[in-house]
């Protein structure tokens, strides 16, 4: 029996990036029926936004996507694509694994660290004052001098549910796979209110797992140097939305950048796959870019489904080609396109 998937191509670079890891999972042997949904600045000529309901329809009810590449369009009301269709299904935990590989470009080898960034809250939450509004005036007031008049202000809202869901998150997905260690990142010396609320909460979650998963905890600023100097000391990250999303991206330019960072998004009874980078609509249509951080999207869902062996397979194949080098795109090195590298790998699957 077919899995039923939601796949979204995307824009830009998008569509050939999905069509070249829809054709390596296949590969795999895995059974896809897909289910073609559109996203992004191509279908808002058409349906008049850049994320339609029949497209986040299509997600809810096959409850698993692959999505290519999204640009958010300028000034249609959109924060983000990728942003509302997290926030509209409910994807609370995004899943970063950090990887190195032979034959990537990096400072650092023998790295194999995963972020855990909560989605839903913090100041991405979205509320925010404009200056001089009545309600950043009332919140000036409140302060008694701490905010200076004419401030723009963003609210950052922590909730013990949120915290402790992804907290729960990091610490089952440790254990599923094996993980030895969760740490926790926040900057609770400075917000002891929201940043404390997170370590306070942690620290409830890692006791239902003592004797499993070491825990411990770093400070935003001091973890980004420690990144730095010795990635090889962490495991499982669990970070609060914004230090999430800044964290994450620095683990991924420490094992060669976004072009081989694979991300997901999930919720209780959702998920939706997708490289981080963005869809480089300058390369569009010209089978130049790296499709690796959308294949290796692909390995995490397989492993989502349930498909350990055929997911082991394919970064298998993805990790053979890239050391190989002799079909791998520009900026792994190689003079391959993508769908010449895309089949370097289907044929390492063989």
């Amino acid at each position: 029996m077919a899995y039923k998937i939601t796949l979204v191509p995307g824009d830009g670079t998008g569509p050939e990036l999905a069509e070249v890891t829809a054709k390596v999972i296949e590969a795999t042997g895995v059974k896809i029926d897909w289910e073609i949904a559109h996203a992004g600045v191509d279908i808002m000529e058409k349906e008049g936004t850049p994320l339609p309901e029949s497209t986040l329809k299509s997600i809810a009810k096959n409850k698993i996507a692959l999505k290519g590449p999204i640009t958010t369009p300028i000034g249609t009301g959109f924060r983000s694509v990728n942003v509302a269709i997290r926030k509209e299904l409910d994807l609370y935990s995004c899943l970063r694994p950090c990887k190195t590989y032979a034959g990537v470009k990096s400072k650092y080898n023998n790295i194999d660290l995963v972020v855990v960034r909560e989605n839903t809250e913090d100041l991405y939450a979205g509320v925010e004052f404009p200056e001089n509004s009545s309600e950043a005036n009332q919140i000036i007031d409140i302060s008694k001098g701490k905010i200076r008049k004419e401030s723009a202000i963003s609210i950052k809202p922590f909730s013990v549910f949120g915290c402790k869901r992804i907290v729960e998150f990091a610490f089952d997905y440790a254990v599923k796979n094996g993980r030895k260690k969760v740490t926790a990142v926040s900057k609770a010396n400075i917000m002891k209110c929201t940043d404390g609320l997170f370590y306070r909460v942690a620290r409830e979650v890692a006791k239902e797992y003592e004797g499993k998963i070491e825990y411990e905890e770093r400070l935003i600023d001091n973890m980004c140097m420690q990144l730095v100097q010795k990635p090889e000391l962490y495991d499982v990250i669990a970070l609060p939305n914004l230090y999430g999303d800044i964290l994450s991206d620095l683990c991924a330019g420490l094992v060669g950048g976004l072009g081989v960072a694979p991300g997901a998004n999930l919720g209780n009874d959702c998920a939706v796959f997708e490289a981080v980078h963005g869809s480089a609509p300058k390369y569009k249509g010209l089978n130049k870019v790296n499709p690796t951080a959308l294949i290796l999207s692909g390995k995490l869902m397989l492993d989502y489904l349930g498909e350990t062996e055929a997911a082991s397979r394919l970064e298998k194949a993805v990790s053979e080609v890239i050391e190989e080098k002799k079909q791998v795109t520009y900026d792994l090195g190689g003079n391959a396109g993508t769908k010449e590298m895309g089949q370097a790998i289907i044929d390492k699957l063989k």
